[in-house]
C-alpha cells in the first residue's frame, strides 16, 4: 500500500519526531523529578495541538504543490479525523494510567518519566503494527471487516463495562510479573531497579512502565484499526498517530487533574468505536464521507464532555 505523500514530507515528519523526542528528553533531564502542575500541562498540550495542526497545514500545502488542492483538501481532513479519533481514544488510555498510578502510589513527579518511556514505546509500536495493518488490507481486503466487526465489539464492551470498577489485582500481565520478578515494596527514587539485603530487585516503578507498555499494546489493537476506517493512506495513517501519542503525557497531567469532572467520556469512546465499526464493515456498501465522520467524532466528544460537566458529583465542601 503506497502513499501519495512526497519523499521531503516523510523525511520533515521523522525529523520532526526526533527533535521533539529530543527536545522532551533535554527538558526531562533539566527538570529531574517534579510534579506537572495544571498550568504547565494546559501550555505543553496547547503547544502539541498547534504542531499537529501546523504539520497538517504543510501537509496540506504539499499536496497541493504536487497533486492539487481537491487531494490537499481531501488528506488534510482525513489527517484531522485521524488526529480527534486518535486523540479521543488515547483519553482512554490515560484513565488507565490513572488507575495504574494509583494504585502503586506512584509520586507524582516519578509519573513523567514513566509517561516518556511509555510515548517512545507506543510510537515504535504503533509504526510497527501501522505498517503491518497496511500490508495485510493491501493483501486481503476482506480483513476490513474483521477490523470493523473487532472495534464494534470492543465499543459494546466498553459502553457494557463504563461504570464498573477495574481491578488491577486481577491484570494477568501484573501477577505475570510478579511471578517473575522480585521486586520491593518501597520505591527508590526514579530507579526501576535496587539492592535489597544485598540482592538486586524491581522496584514497583519497574512494574508500573511495564503495565504502561502492555496498555499500549492492548489500546494500539483498537486504535489502528480504528484510523485505517478513515484513510488507506499508510503516511495519514501514521503521522496522525504519531502526533496524537506526543502529546500524550501533557494530556495525561491535565485530564488526571479533571478525571472526575469527565466521568461519562467512556460512554462517548464507545459510541465513537461502534460507529468507526460499522463504518468499517459498511465499506464497500457505503463510504461514509470524512467530514461526516469528523462531525460525529466531534459531536460525541462534544455532547459527552458537556453532559459529564453538567453531571459531575459535585464535592461537598466542610464547614468551618
Amino acid at each position: 500500500m503506497m502513499s501519495m505523500a512526497p519523499t521531503w514530507l516523510w523525511l520533515v515528519f521523522v525529523a520532526f519526531v526526533l527533535a521533539a523526542l529530543f527536545v522532551d528528553f533535554v527538558v526531562l533531564k533539566k527538570q529531574g523529578a517534579h510534579e506537572v502542575s495544571v498550568p504547565e500541562a494546559i501550555r505543553w498540550s496547547a503547544i502539541w495541538v498547534a504542531l499537529s495542526f501546523a504539520f497538517n497545514g504543510l501537509l496540506w500545502w504539499a499536496f497541493a504543490q504536487e497533486q492539487g488542492t481537491a487531494v490537499a483538501n481531501t488528506k488534510a481532513l482525513e489527517f484531522l479525523t485521524g488526529y480527534l479519533i486518535e486523540k479521543s481514544l488515547a483519553v482512554d488510555n490515560i484513565f488507565v494510567f490513572l488507575m495504574i498510578f494509583t494504585y502503586f502510589a506512584v509520586p507524582p513527579a516519578y509519573q513523567k518519566r514513566v509517561l516518556m518511556i511509555g510515548i517512545i514505546g507506543a510510537i515504535v509500536l504503533r509504526t510497527v503494527m501501522i505498517l503491518i495493518g497496511g500490508w495485510l488490507i493491501a493483501q486481503f481486503h476482506w480483513i476490513l471487516y474483521l477490523f470493523g466487526a473487532f472495534l464494534f465489539f470492543t465499543g459494546v464492551k466498553m459502553w457494557w463495562a463504563a461504570d464498573k470498577e477495574s481491578n488491577l489485582e486481577d491484570n494477568p500481565a501484573l501477577k505475570l510479573l510478579r511471578r517473575v520478578l522480585p521486586v520491593t515494596k518501597h520505591f527508590d527514587g526514579e530507579n526501576f531497579w535496587t539492592v535489597q539485603n544485598g540482592v538486586k530487585v524491581a522496584t514497583p516503578l519497574l512494574l508500573v512502565v511495564a503495565l504502561v507498555g502492555f496498555t499500549d499494546v492492548i489500546f494500539a489493537v483498537d486504535s489502528i484499526p480504528a484510523i485505517y476506517a478513515i484513510t488507506s493512506d499508510p503516511f495519514i495513517v501514521l503521522t496522525s498517530n504519531i502526533f496524537a501519542i506526543l502529546g500524550l503525557r501533557a494530556m495525561y497531567f491535565l485530564l488526571a487533574a479533571m478525571a472526575a469532572k469527565f466521568h461519562l467520556l467512556s460512554y462517548g469512546l464507545a459510541l465513537i468505536l461502534v460507529f468507526i465499526g460499522t463504518k468499517m464493515m459498511l465499506i464497500d456498501i457505503y463510504k461514509i464521507p470524512v467530514l461526516v465522520s469528523l462531525g460525529v467524532v466531534i459531536g460525541i466528544l462534544a455532547i459527552t464532555m458537556v453532559w459529564s460537566v453538567k453531571t459531575a458529583p459535585k464535592i461537598e465542601r466542610s464547614a468551618h
